[in-house]
């Protein structure tokens, strides 16, 4: 069983950064490809970005990508996402999720074993 938290969110102004973090505990976190999702108002779960159990190679969705960065330190059970450039479009409720297949966070995400309950991030204009 793996425990997911996220923390990191609030209201920024369109522009500015912020930056999220995932906290993992239970199970070995480095097992996992770890990802992020997020769920707009009115709108269902999309795929933002996503990094495999080594760090070694990351996914952004062409929405975000040049925009926000995803990191990981396995050392911490933490998953970062570096959220620069903010626009109105970001505002969503970012979930973070881990699944043993990278595939999943990035196309199924019916399939994803583990998520977090989400931290809202409010982009202001």
């Amino acid at each position: 069983q793996v425990q997911l938290v996220e923390s990191g969110g609030g209201l920024v102004q369109a522009g500015g950064s912020l930056r999220l973090t995932c906290a993992g505990s239970g199970r070995s976190f480095s097992y996992f490809a770890m990802g992020w999702l997020r769920q707009a108002p009115g709108k269902g779960r999309e795929f933002v970005a996503a990094i495999t159990w080594d760090g070694g190679t990351t996914y952004y969705a062409d929405s975000v990508k040049g925009r926000f960065t995803i990191s990981r330190d396995n050392a911490k059970n933490t998953v970062y996402l570096q959220m620069n450039s903010v626009e109105s479009e970001d505002t969503a409720v970012y979930y973070c999720a881990a699944d043993p297949q990278i595939a999943d966070i990035r196309t199924r995400p019916g399939d994803i074993l583990y998520w977090g309950k989400g931290t809202l991030v409010t982009v202001s204009s």
